[in-house]
């Protein structure tokens, strides 16, 4: 991790930090032990990456202030800080943007560019290092799944498949580890006027949960059913081979769906 690169991560994590105990009337913290573990773990030295799951992106905030719950001395060491996927459109659209969030260990990705490109490329090479990658299952905003209120609650957008590619071409089965937020939304809400709209909106009260790291057989056995019972979802058309490879690539992607669903269901007491 270069100077630049330490300093930007360093800023961002403590000023995160600082969001959370400053500006927020409350925050609340569940689970985080189950990530703390996996990024202590000795198994990354081995190769074995982690992968945190974030179905529902409810504002630009949420990456990086939801790892303002991280310990400080995280920010000091790559290993522990996230490496994610960042829309070039929106992330990348200066000089100065582009090297911030390169430095701030965000992977420019091309919207409509598919699965194959050289960015999901990245994401699969530094899991096999045993990196951490956090991932927008949705790979856009929806604020109404974390709405307790909504008839959409805990429902999610169908999960993009390039999930499933990296789970499946990573060497071997990453830690996969759901996340659910509330609150964010109403940190940074829409409508308000020039400043105001820029700055996160004092006394809202967030939470932050990780869920258990799912087990690679619950994984299996999940495909194993849809085999069985004929129910593979779905996929882009293509050679007999390759289609049936993108149907259990969507499969898996629906898996880890779910399971980030579960856990918003826990989250918003809709079991």
């Amino acid at each position: 991790m270069g100077f630049l690169s330490k300093t930007t991560v360093s800023i961002v994590g403590l000023g995160s930090k600082a969001i959370l105990n400053g500006y927020c009337s409350s925050v609340t913290v569940k689970g985080l032990e189950n990530l703390v573990r996996a990024l202590e773990s000795d198994e990354r030295a081995n190769g074995r990456g982690i992968v945190t799951t974030l179905g529902e992106h409810m504002r630009s905030l949420d990456d990086p202030v939801a790892w303002g719950v991280l310990p400080a001395r995280f920010y000091r060491d790559s290993r522990m800080t996230r490496w994610t996927l960042g829309a070039s459109d929106i992330m990348f659209t200066n000089p100065v943007f582009s090297t911030f969030f390169r430095l701030g260990q965000v992977i420019e990705t091309f919207r409509g560019n598919g699965i194959f490109q050289p960015a999901i490329d990245t994401a699969i090479e530094k899991l096999n290092r045993g990196e951490w990658i956090h991932l927008f299952g949705e790979g856009k905003v929806n604020q109404e799944s974390s709405d307790p209120n909504s008839s959409n609650a805990a429902r999610l957008l169908r999960f993009k498949w390039g999930i499933g590619r990296i789970m499946m071409e990573a060497q071997k089965p990453p830690v996969i580890i759901p996340m659910w937020l509330t609150g964010f939304d109403k940190l940074m809400p829409e409508g308000r006027p020039f400043p105001y709209k820029f700055l996160p909106k004092p006394g809202v009260a967030l939470s932050v949960t990780f869920g258990e790291p799912v087990p690679a057989h619950h994984i299996q056995e999940a495909l194993s059913t849809l085999v069985r019972e004929k129910r593979l979802p779905d996929a882009p058309h293509s050679s007999s081979g390759a289609e049936e490879v993108a149907r259990v690539r969507s499969a898996v992607t629906a898996v880890i769906q779910r399971e980030v669903e579960a856990l918003g269901r826990r989250v918003l007491g809709k079991l």
